[in-house]
């Protein structure tokens, strides 16, 4: 049982961990979803209101029409008491009993519904003012991400281009290697056919003024002077 536990324990863990990396993922959308939701609420809220005041309104004029009730009832009562007819001012009173009644009660309700205007007003308010500063927030975080992913793929092209770049340059100097293998070789078989052919050993007595050619020079320039002191 205790195994089971611990293994129900585990798969809840991984599945926790599974839903956070999806909220990470999808952060700023559901960022977004949620002004969307608030501003949702808010205009319910919003239309709430209007409802109230305009029930406040209502109370209002009800308030206002037994006002006029009662002053005319009053009256009324006034012009039986002139006339001696007392009964009938003892009705035309009992009525405005009822009228004021009537008032006090809807006095009660206009109190409630101000109260509640009062407090839904300043909820609204409140609410505004979040919804404008989390769409601030909004903005702020895309534009952030929105620069951070600019970086990432620059760096990654960098690094990209850096690795193409360091890739080419090995590959220049392995050319510049076999060319060099290449002419190193071409000189040392040019330097065995000029040793099997006797060309090297030439060029050494040549260079050491021994040979032929140089005795040769030399009988010539001796002519040469003869010629000039004869």
């Amino acid at each position: 049982m205790s195994i089971l536990k611990k293994l129900f324990t585990a798969v809840r863990g991984g599945a926790r961990e599974v839903g956070e990396s999806i909220v990470d993922a999808n952060g700023i959308r559901i960022f977004e979803q949620e002004i969307a939701d608030a501003q949702n609420a808010l205009h319910k809220a919003k239309k709430s209101l209007t409802e109230v005041m305009a029930k406040e309104m209502q109370t209002k004029r009800k308030i206002s029409a037994l006002d006029d009730s009662i002053a005319e009832h009053e009256e009324y009562a006034g012009q039986a008491l002139e006339k001696g007819n007392e009964a009938l001012a003892m009705e035309i009173a009992e009525k405005i009993g009822d009228f004021e009644t009537e008032k006090s009660e809807h006095d009660q309700v206009l109190a409630g519904f101000s109260n509640h205007i009062v407090v839904l007003k300043q909820q609204v308010k409140d609410a505004e003012k979040s919804i404008k500063e989390n769409q601030r927030q909004l903005t702020m975080v895309k534009t952030t991400e929105s620069v951070q992913q600019a970086t990432m793929a620059v760096n990654s092209t960098l690094n990209t281009n850096e690795s193409s770049m360091t890739n080419a340059r090995q590959s220049l100097e392995r050319i510049k290697q076999r060319q060099q293998d290449r002419q190193d070789q071409l000189g040392a078989a040019k330097q065995l056919e000029a040793s099997a052919n006797g060309d090297d050993l030439k060029a050494k007595l040549a260079e050491a003024g021994i040979g032929e050619q140089n005795q040769k020079s030399n009988d010539i320039l001796a002519r040469i002077k003869a010629k000039q002191n004869g």
